[in-house]
């Protein structure tokens, strides 16, 4: 049943119209059983979620919509191999990536079976780079989730990444990205990694060429030696020259691949054991997911929540504020995430929706923020829901630095909640701002990888009560069939057909 059908919809919509008058400070002064109410352990990670704008009938009220949606349902069949994704006919099962061989039964024994030889030849080719001193630069051409979560992930684990080559990223069609790192390499010494399920991606494949045709301008002659692709169609990558290919699965998408050969600069970076640790992280809050009771399993009280906040409260946007530098780029990836799996207006049976689904993720990390657009956080008019998370142990010797850091995580927090009375009005701060608060004891492969899992299967989550397939986007496509036409357009000039607007800048772009 859709969740606006249900019972416990109703119900919430009355539970919120009490909600204007929550305030948090009072919350916790009237019950001191907060803290341990709403805060838990998950598989590598502390979750405290006392400072967010819930209480304990409003939790079971959401407990009780996704028993009426049938969440527990649908994750099951995500991890029986179903296929989920109805709009294609796909199984989803990245979780099968990070699943230990040998440890499934029946038809999935053998995909997983798949998975492991995969890994393996991947790992022993990611240490074979490493060793290798001719080769100092790796660049990996991708875009999407072909990019961003393998950068985000080596940026992660930067201080596990020692031995091996430089790792340089490669998204933008933007020729400016692409000239200023060819500029520093050696075509001798570089290695292209090119990234691209179909090996049709358009923007990936202009920087490919390019790179390519820099490679060859360089006097570079060995391009089965220098150029790999990570691929599902290595007959398209063999018509380059590429003989090395690292292949995955329809049931793999684009933003849940890092696990997958999409993760190869990862395992360059950081070696073949860390990459395995980082699968064992996500395995383990996978076990989680499947096995926890609703009511203390973390990705669905955060995926409730997030309901809770976007259909009921009315936020729009959640901001991710990261206190490590090592994951500056996570609230980029959360982007793609959230936004490319459930920004969707109509459900699984093709009916538009009456309800907003996917809010806006938006983020910096740290101090950075504070700096900048915390002041709306804490005097603006919409009081929107903040995430920290922090990062207990540092990967650096300088104590006093990681002191402060942990202290403005904390500080914002609770001045957030408690806010401040001030005589003068443009002082004053509200307060009564919502915040969760994720903690690791450190960044390591593994906690990274729970901490991605858990991010994955709260979105699930959502997405499972509002209905969605959150696996496919559609809406991608769009943009990508106009700009080949408006390609040819810029070359000719011809605007015959074109509405105004586009006609008048194509003109001006000529």
């Amino acid at each position: 049943m859709r969740c606006d059908h249900t019972p416990a919809w109703q119900a919430l919509q009355a539970e919120a119209q009490r909600w204007p008058a929550f305030d948090l400070r009072e919350a916790f002064a009237s019950d001191a059983q907060r803290v341990s109410a709403f805060s838990q352990a998950a598989p590598h990670l502390w979750a405290d979620l006392s400072k967010n704008h819930i209480d304990a009938p409003t939790e079971a009220l959401l407990l009780t919509l996704a028993e009426q949606t049938g969440v527990a349902a649908q994750r099951d069949a995500m991890f029986r191999g179903e296929p989920i994704n109805t709009s294609e006919q796909r199984a989803v099962m990245h979780w099968l990536l990070r699943r230990p061989a040998g440890s499934l039964s029946g038809p999935l024994a053998q995909p997983l079976a798949q998975v492991h030889e995969t890994l393996q030849a991947m790992l022993a080719y990611a240490e074979q780079v490493r060793a290798d001193r001719d080769i100092t630069d790796v660049v990996h051409i991708g875009i999407g989730g072909s990019d961003l979560g393998p950068q985000m992930a080596v940026q992660a684990l930067q201080s596990a990444a020692s031995g091996g080559p430089r790792l340089h990223f490669i998204s933008n069609v933007d020729g400016h990205e692409l000239a200023a790192v060819l500029a520093g390499l050696q075509a001798g010494h570089t290695l292209f990694l090119i990234a691209s399920k179909t090996f049709t991606t358009l923007e990936t494949l202009a920087n490919a060429r390019s790179a390519l045709a820099w490679f060859k301008a360089q006097g570079g002659r060995d391009v089965a030696r220098h150029f790999v692709a990570l691929t599902a169609q290595p007959q398209l990558a063999a018509e380059w020259g590429i003989r090395t290919c690292f292949g995955f699965w329809d049931w793999v998408g684009g933003r849940y691949s890092l696990w997958s050969a999409i993760g190869l600069p990862i395992a360059i970076a950081v070696g073949a054991p860390a990459f395995t640790h980082m699968l064992e992280g996500a395995h383990a809050m996978d076990q989680h997911f499947a096995q926890a009771p609703l009511a203390q399993n973390l990705p669905v009280r955060l995926g409730l929540l997030d309901v809770w906040y976007r259909n009921f409260l009315g936020h729009s946007s959640r901001s991710i504020a990261a206190y490590h530098h090592g994951l500056r780029r996570l609230p980029a990836y959360l982007q793609q995430l959230e936004m490319e799996s459930n920004g969707k207006r109509v459900d699984r049976q093709g009916q538009v929706l009456p309800f907003s689904t996917a809010p806006v993720i938006w983020g910096e990390p740290g101090t950075n923020g504070q700096h900048a657009y915390f002041q709306m956080l804490h005097q603006g008019r919409e009081a929107l829901p903040v995430e920290f998370i922090a990062v207990k142990q540092p990967n650096h010797g300088l104590a006093e630095h990681h002191e402060l850091l942990l202290s403005n995580a904390l500080a914002q927090a609770q001045a957030l909640m408690l806010g401040r009375t001030h005589s003068d009005v443009q002082r004053d701060c509200p307060g009564n701002r919502p915040s969760t608060f994720l903690l690791l004891d450190a960044l390591t492969p593994a906690s990274l990888g729970a901490l991605i899992a858990l991010y994955e299967h709260r979105v699930f989550v959502s997405g499972a009560v509002w209905g969605l397939n959150s696996f496919d986007q559609w809406g991608v496509e769009l943009g990508k069939v106009l700009a080949g036409d408006l390609r040819a357009r810029l070359r000719s000039g011809d605007s015959e057909g074109l509405d105004a607007s586009t006609a008048a800048l194509l003109a001006r772009l000529r």
